[in-house]
């Protein structure tokens, strides 16, 4: 068995056996298999495809290409949740204390932002003094005793996607549907948990730009869960603008905080209710949706989230404050308020550039070396259908950097949308794929 008819017969279209799925991903981890090898395979991949079999083969070999989280020791159902990505998408740190709240068990492992998609993990360290970086022992107890543990992902988790998704990311082959399924679904099948619930973004801020191409990743997604032995779902949700209304590490902290407090913006506290009874529900604790929905509702009202979510910032070593005014989070140096250039209806805005206007303030990393401003962000003050008038307020910028505040203010005022015309409102979830 050889690299090249691997990568022969995946160019000719034939399906690859488990053993030769197995050969090619152990040549990765061990760097047996070149870089150039790997790539070829890749974009034979990206041309023809998988079959579900082959997907769920690789997805399994890459999640036992390194460690594996034992949460065997946690009594009852483990639940897990990851999204797809988009800017503003902070609803772990909402979803996750309401389930815990519920008595579901959330061990969840998380990872950083690239780009102008933010990450968990460096959501929750712009806390002062939050550690994500506990030993598996530690993550074990802790979800143990108090149900709920957000860490970051270990260096050792699915080695063979990392090396993987490096090429990829250089030579086009990002967009292929079985690599992206693969991907996540070895790293959540590594991280242990029995039932996973997916939010795959669609519209203009996401990776998959329509509906149909998310259901059917969803779907991809959910037959490995199947075929791995776990239970899958999945909500297809709409990411044409930033979810909420703050863009930035520490800003959205805030911003969950307010959720959890029983402020913040109707999308943001929507989503967050969909995403934990679909979580909830997955767990087979309560026979409906809807009965679950009322259930979060309840947790969300009487402030059992937030003082699971305080719970767990504490056990890791975070300090917040909650009667000040930013809750003890840091905050910016500098902020500019962006006027509105025009009069008109706000119909919406331009999710990739708010994301990448955030980046450049510092909220956002280009390399994984780079270092996160947890303060720098964006603000959107203005609603979509909101009319504005010229002059009115729209955003605020937050950065340590006059010459960065400029530079991100071009890119913004692109970013948003007026019209003579009020938009025609659109539904924030699309689909629910829950057996």
């Amino acid at each position: 068995m050889n690299a090249v008819d691997i990568i022969r017969k995946k160019r000719d279209r034939e399906e690859l056996s488990q053993n030769e799925i197995a050969f090619l991903v152990a040549g990765i981890t061990d760097g047996s298999i070149p870089d150039y090898q790997i790539s070829a395979w890749a974009m034979a991949v990206t041309l023809n495809g998988m079959s579900h079999r082959e997907i769920a083969d690789l997805t399994i070999a890459m999640a036992g290409s390194g460690e594996q989280a034992d949460l065997s020791s946690i009594s009852g159902i483990k639940v897990d949740k990851h999204s797809t990505g988009g800017v503003g998408d902070k609803t772990t740190l909402v979803v996750a204390p309401i389930v815990a709240a519920a008595g579901i068990s959330v061990a969840k492992m998380s990872g950083r932002g690239l780009g102008h998609t933010g990450g968990t993990i460096d959501k929750l360290e712009s806390i002062p003094g939050l550690s994500t970086g506990l030993s598996p022992q530690d993550f074990v107890d802790q979800v143990r005793e108090i149900g709920l543990a957000v860490i970051s992902q270990s260096g050792g988790l699915a080695p063979a996607d990392k090396r993987l998704y490096a090429l990829r990311d250089v030579t086009a082959t990002v967009d292929s549907l079985p690599l992206i399924a693969s991907s996540i679904m070895s790293k959540k099948i590594a991280s242990g948990a029995d039932r996973i619930l997916l939010d795959v973004k669609c519209g203009s801020g996401a990776f998959m730009r329509t509906q149909s191409d998310a259901v059917l990743l969803a779907e991809t997604m959910i037959d490995i869960g199947r075929q791995t032995g776990r239970r899958v779902g999945a909500i297809i949700s709409r990411m044409e603008h930033p979810l909420g209304r703050m863009i930035g590490n520490a800003l959205e902290v805030r911003e969950c905080i307010d959720i959890l407090r029983g402020r913040g913006p109707d999308d943001l506290r929507e989503l967050c209710l969909e995403l934990a009874a679909a979580m909830i529900y997955l767990a087979d604790v309560e026979p409906s949706l809807n009965i679950c929905r009322d259930r979060c509702v309840k947790l969300l009202n009487d402030g059992s989230a937030l003082a699971r979510f305080m719970l767990m910032i504490e056990r890791q070593g975070g300090r917040l404050d909650l009667d000040l005014p930013g809750y003890g989070l840091p905050e910016a140096p500098l902020k500019r308020i962006l006027q509105s250039p025009q009069s008109g209806y706000l119909v919406g805005f331009e999710a990739g550039r708010i994301g990448r206007a955030s980046a450049m303030l510092g909220a956002g990393r280009q390399k994984k070396e780079d270092t996160i401003e947890p303060a720098a962000g964006i603000e959107l003050m203005q609603a979509p259908g909101v009319y504005i008038t010229r002059g009115s307020p729209i955003a605020a910028l937050y950065s340590s950097a006059p010459t960065l505040i400029v530079q991100a203010e071009a890119i913004l005022l692109a970013a948003f949308k007026l019209d003579v015309n009020p938009p025609v409102e659109e539904p924030l979830v699309l689909a629910r794929l829950l057996d």
